[in-house]
């Protein structure tokens, strides 16, 4: 398929891995409070945000499930997808009704493993998203649970 315009996310990758991926997507729709994933279900697929938002949540024993993070517009949604076990290590669910690109994750490792730069190229893609995401969450943990004034300035 071809979309327009590219996702913001995608150009982190050089154009021609752009349009490989987007090759690959399709269309879906989520209504608000619909489970994409479940924590610990097979990550098969991944999904890049048009428009709404998604919250990703973790199970707490005798609790709600805990937000970690709310994800919007030209986000990407999963990463567990590319790490082996692909097992979802969070939960989502649709906080507003949600358009988004959604991409097989077994035809992208395909890709990647035909592909060895291709590979890597998504790769670092998505382990730069992981590390933001970690300095984010690490942040947000400090500014709940650390005492005032101990932040990281990194």
């Amino acid at each position: 398929m071809n979309f327009s315009p590219m996702p913001s996310t995608l150009k982190a990758l050089p154009a021609a891995d752009q349009r490989r991926l987007m090759d690959i997507a399709r269309e879906v729709s989520f209504p608000q409070g619909a489970r994409l994933f479940e924590e610990g279900g097979h990550a098969d697929r991944f999904w890049i945000i048009r428009t709404g938002t998604v919250a990703l949540d973790l199970h707490v024993p005798g609790r709600r499930a805990a937000v970690i993070e709310t994800l919007g517009h030209s986000q990407l949604i999963g990463w567990s997808w590319l790490f082996t076990p692909h097992v979802w290590h969070l939960g989502g669910e649709a906080t507003a009704p949600v358009r988004a690109y959604e991409f097989d994750a077994v035809a992208v490792r395909a890709m990647c493993q035909e592909n060895p730069l291709f590979g890597r190229h998504v790769a670092e893609w998505v382990g730069g998203i992981v590390a933001h995401r970690l300095h984010s969450t690490r942040t947000r943990l400090l500014d709940l649970y650390a005492p005032y004034g101990s932040g990281s300035t990194l």
